[in-house]
C-alpha cells in the first residue's frame, strides 16, 4: 500500500491558509522518504478554485466534502468529515497546522481514530524506531520544544495509525514546486445528518491583526531591556526609519506593553525576515525559535554573555538607549551621501 502523507486544509473567505500551503510543502519531503505522494482533505462550501492553488505546492489530489452547512468551520462535522474521508483513503501521515482550528478538530480526529497526535511540532523527518526487538520503518518523528522549551523531544507512536501531528504556522519553509502538479479535485460524499451539527453559526465577525509579522521584511523587536517608555519608543522609531514593524517577545507582551500580534517566538509568531533587530531581547530558546532563520540579525544588548549573541550575525554590546539614537542617525546620513 502506498504511504501517503495528507494535510487538512483550512481556508477562511476563499484563501487557502498559508499554515496549510507550508505543510504541503513539508509533506512532499516526508511523501519522498516514504515513497507516496502528497494528498489534502478539505471541507466546506464553494472553495472548489481555491483547491487548486496546492498544486502550485506539490499535492496531486485533493479530498473535498463540499456541503452548504459546512461553509463556516464547526468542529463536530468538520472532524467527523475528516475521519470518514481518513478512513476510506488510509494515509500514512496526517497533517493539521497548529491554529485554533487545528487545535479544535485534531484531537477530536484523533480520538474517534484512536491513534496518537503530537501538537505544536517545529521538525518532522521520518525515520526507524526499535521497541525491544521490534522494528518499525517509516515512523514519523514528530520533534517538538518541551519542559518550557529548555528541551527539544522527539516523539513516535509506531503502534497507532495514522501517525498525527500538528505544526506551528511559519515553521516551514513556503516553496512552489517547479514544476508545479496538477491537482485533481475529489469529491467526497457528505453523510452527516443534521444530529451532526449540534450548534450553527449565526454570524463571523474578523478582527485583522493590528501587524503582519510574517509578511514584513524588516522587524525590530524590543525585549525587557528595551521595555521603558523611552526605549519603546526608541524601537517604534527605528521601525519607522527603516519600513519595518515592531515586534516583542514574550515579557513584553505579558506585561501589556505590546498586544499578542507583535510577540515573536515559539508561542507568538515565527518569521524570516530579511533583518531582524532584537533591541534588548536576552535570546532564550522560546524566543529564537521563532526568529533564528532571519537571514541577517542584529542583537543590542548590555550583557555581553546573552544567548541572543549565539544566532545573531551582528552583535552590539551596550544601552538600547544610547545604540539605538546613533543608528537612526547613521541610517539618516546615509540616506543624504
Amino acid at each position: 500500500m502506498e504511504k501517503n502523507v495528507m494535510v487538512f486544509l483550512e481556508h477562511q473567505e476563499g484563501r487557502i491558509a498559508d499554515v496549510s500551503l507550508e505543510l504541503i510543502c513539508e509533506a512532499g519531503k516526508l511523501a519522498r522518504r516514504l515513497n507516496g505522494s502528497v494528498t489534502a482533505a478539505a471541507v466546506g462550501h464553494s472553495i472548489g478554485d481555491a483547491l487548486k492553488e496546492v498544486g502550485e505546492y506539490g499535492c496531486r489530489t485533493v479530498y473535498y466534502t463540499d456541503d452548504p452547512r459546512m461553509a463556516h468551520f464547526t468542529s463536530v462535522p468538520y472532524a467527523k468529515a475528516l475521519v470518514n474521508t481518513i478512513e476510506k483513503h488510509r494515509p500514512h501521515v496526517v497533517l493539521f497546522g497548529a491554529t485554533t482550528t487545528g487545535r479544535d478538530v485534531a484531537p477530536r480526529v484523533a480520538s474517534a481514530l484512536k491513534c496518537g497526535l503530537t501538537a505544536d511540532c517545529t521538525d518532522l523527518k521520518i525515520g526507524e524506531h526499535r521497541i525491544k526487538k521490534t522494528q518499525y520503518p517509516d515512523v514519523l518523528l514528530q520533534i517538538r520544544p518541551a519542559f518550557g522549551g529548555n528541551i527539544v523531544a522527539t516523539i513516535v507512536s509506531p503502534e497507532s495509525w495514522p501517525s498525527m501531528a500538528t505544526v506551528r504556522e511559519g515553521v516551514m519553509r513556503l516553496q512552489r514546486s517547479d514544476p508545479p502538479t496538477t491537482t485533481q479535485i475529489v469529491p467526497e460524499p457528505c453523510n452527516l445528518t443534521d444530529a451532526d451539527f449540534p450548534t450553527r453559526v449565526m454570524e463571523v465577525i474578523r478582527e485583522e491583526k493590528c501587524v503582519d509579522l510574517k509578511a514584513a521584511k524588516v522587524i525590530v523587536s524590543a525585549g525587557m531591556g528595551a521595555s521603558s517608555p523611552e526605549a519603546l519608543k526608541l524601537v517604534q522609531q527605528l521601525a519607522r526609519v527603516l519600513g519595518g514593524v515592531v515586534g516583542s517577545s514574550r515579557p513584553v507582551v505579558d506585561a501589556c506593553l505590546l498586544v499578542k500580534d507583535h510577540q515573536v517566538g515559539q508561542t507568538g509568531t515565527t518569521v524570516r525576515p530579511n533583518l531582524y533587530i532584537a533591541c534588548g531581547i536576552s535570546g532564550q530558546i522560546q524566543h529564537r525559535a521563532g526568529m533564528s532563520e532571519s537571514k541577517r540579525i542584529i542583537a543590542i544588548n548590555s550583557d555581553p554573555a546573552a544567548p541572543i549573541f549565539d544566532v545573531a550575525h551582528y552583535g552590539i554590546v551596550g544601552d538600547v538607549r544610547e545604540v539605538i539614537p546613533r543608528m537612526i542617525k547613521a541610517y539618516k546620513m546615509r540616506g543624504t551621501l
